[in-house]
């Protein structure tokens, strides 16, 4: 199911509870500051998820609770060690979009390393697995978030002071475990079930033999 970002008195967007696209309920109020207290609409917001009733927390435009931040759920095969920088760089993805940028990029740096490489240097681990075949897709994927969470801890001209560019983050390390490791974990499952005939054909047809 596509993703839609949570966003202040949006209708509907994926619940950060749940993970379902769903109608929001917004509830809004504003608040008194300074000595004379003036009235400031729409401050505190909460918006309730129609399918499972979860309550989102808004002060402004920034979502504080649940801390997940506007982040995706991790891929289900993540890898764990990797899930662990990812969820940590969701929760203060809205208090820290410059920080998330850095966690995420050193998530593909252990993602790297889960995929057979050094882990010490990203650009190193992607030129080695380019030429193991990488898709051009996912080399992209991984160059974007090397060269945007390197600009996180070393800035330059990419605004990782940006939500919206660093939320694209969160998709992008989700589509490179899509690729590289839920793709052919399941086109495994579903070739190694063939018929031992059937795969005795294209093993002799691959000469392999």
């Amino acid at each position: 199911m596509k993703y839609i970002q949570p966003k202040l008195h949006k209708d509907s967007f994926t619940c950060p509870s749940c993970g379902v696209l769903a109608k929001q309920e917004w509830i809004s109020r504003g608040m008194r500051f300074g000595n004379h207290g003036h009235l400031q609409s729409n401050i505190l917001g909460s918006s309730t998820c129609q399918h499972c009733n979860d309550t989102s927390i808004w002060v402004k435009d920034i979502m504080y609770f649940p801390d997940t931040g506007n982040s995706p759920f991790p891929n289900p095969e993540m890898p764990e060690n990797v899930k662990k920088l990812y969820l940590e760089a969701a929760s203060i993805s809205n208090k820290s979009p410059r920080g998330a940028a850095a966690l995420i990029r050193l998530a593909i740096q252990v993602l790297c390393k889960e995929l057979g490489e050094q882990g010490d240097n990203i650009n190193a681990d992607i030129g080695s697995l380019v030429k193991k075949g990488l898709p051009e897709i996912v080399q992209q994927s991984l160059d974007i978030v090397r060269v945007t969470g390197n600009d996180a801890v070393h800035p330059g001209q990419i605004d990782t002071d940006n939500q919206e560019t660093v939320g694209q983050l969160f998709d992008l390390i989700n589509v490179i475990v899509e690729y590289m490791i839920a793709l052919p974990k399941k086109v495994s499952g579903i070739y190694s079930n063939l018929p031992t005939g059937k795969l005795d054909g294209i093993t002799k047809r691959d000469g392999k033999y």
